[in-house]
C-alpha cells in the first residue's frame, strides 16, 4: 500500500489545529519506509505532523521538488529536528529564483552550508533514480510539449543575469508504482504537468496513470494551456486526481466539475491510501 499525508498546504482540513501556510510537504509511506517530500514555507510541518500522529524522526530520505521558499522554508526546522539523512534534490536547487517588478526573492532561506551544518546530506541529481523499491526521483524533467509554457511572472538571476521566464529545471517530482499503475507527485510541476506524465511513464515503464497528488500549477497558466491540460488529463483513466496548493481555485473547481468522485481537493490533513477501496 501506498499512504500519501498532506502535512502542509495553503488551507486545512482537519484536524482542527492544523496550521496552514502558502506552501507543500507531503508524507508518503510505502511498505513500512517513509519519506518527506518538500518541508512547507515556516516549519509548521513540525507541529502538523505531531497533530496528525506522524513521527517525522521516522524519515529516512527528504526530497525538494525545487528550490522555492515555500517548498524549502521549513528545512532547517526539519533537520534539526530529524537529524541526519539523504536530501534528494537537483544540482540547481540553490538558484537565486525571483519574482515580481520589484525583484523579490523566492529562493531557497538557507545556504547550503548552514543545511548541511543542520544534518542535511545532499544528493543532487539531474538524473533519474529509483531512491526506495518503486519509488522513483523524475531527475530533470524534459520540456517537451508545446503548449506547457513557464510561469513569465518569475525569473532567476545567474552570474547577475536575469534570465526570464525562469526554467526551473530544478523541478523533480515522484513516480510511485503500484500493482495498479504509477502515482505521481508533485511539488509544484513547473517542468509542465504534461511533461511530467510523460516522462514518468517513460522513465518507468508504466503507461498507466493511476492518481496524480499535488499541486499542478496551472492556476498561473493562461486559459488555453489549462485547457490543453484538463483535455491531456481526461484521457488518461485516472483513479484519482488529489489537487492542491498553486493549482488555483478556478483551476480545482474546473477539474472537480471534470473529474466528479474523481477529483478531491487537498487540504493538510488529507490522507490518500492507494489502491483506493472499492465502494
Amino acid at each position: 500500500m501506498l499512504k500519501v499525508t498532506v502535512v502542509s498546504e495553503n488551507t486545512v482540513g482537519t484536524p482542527e489545529n492544523l496550521v496552514g501556510e502558502w506552501g507543500l510537504s507531503l508524507f508518503i509511506e510505502k511498505n513500512g519506509r517513509k519519506i518527506l517530500f518538500d518541508t512547507g514555507e515556516q516549519g509548521n510541518l513540525l507541529s502538523n505532523a505531531a497533530a496528525l500522529g506522524l513521527d517525522l524522526k521516522q524519515v529516512e530520505t527528504l526530497v525538494l521538488s525545487h528550490g522555492h521558499s515555500d517548498h524549502t522554508g521549513g528545512l532547517r526546522a526539519f533537520l534539526r529536528y530529524r537529524g541526519r539523512l539523504p536530501v534528494y534534490a537537483h544540482p540547481a536547487l540553490f538558484t537565486s529564483h525571483y519574482t515580481g517588478d520589484r525583484p523579490r526573492y523566492i529562493g531557497v532561506p538557507f545556504c547550503r552550508e548552514e543545511l548541511e551544518s543542520s544534518g542535511a546530506d545532499f544528493v543532487f541529481t539531474r538524473e533519474p533514480r529509483e531512491i526506495l523499491p518503486g519509488i522513483w526521483v523524475s531527475g530533470e524533467i524534459p520540456r517537451e510539449t508545446s503548449f506547457e509554457k513557464p510561469d513569465n511572472k518569475l525569473y532567476c538571476l545567474e552570474n547577475g543575469k536575469k534570465i526570464s521566464p525562469d526554467p526551473l529545471l530544478d523541478d523533480l517530482s515522484l513516480y510511485c508504482v503500484i500493482p495498479e499503475g504509477l502515482v505521481i507527485i508533485l511539488g509544484c510541476a513547473h517542468a509542465g504537468l504534461v511533461n511530467i506524465i510523460k516522462h514518468a511513464r517513460k522513465i518507468t515503464g508504466v503507461s498507466q496513470i493511476y492518481a496524480i497528488i499535488g499541486g499542478t500549477h496551472l492556476g498561473p497558466a493562461p486559459a488555453s494551456q489549462q485547457e490543453a491540460a484538463f483535455t491531456f488529463l481526461q484521457d488518461l483513466d485516472l483513479r484519482l486526481l488529489a489537487a492542491n496548493h498553486c493549482t488555483g481555485l478556478s483551476a480545482i473547481a474546473r477539474l472537480a466539475s471534470l473529474f466528479g468522485s474523481r477529483f478531491q481537493f487537498a487540504p493538510a490533513g488529507s490522507t490518500f491510501k492507494l489502491p483506493l477501496q472499492e465502494s
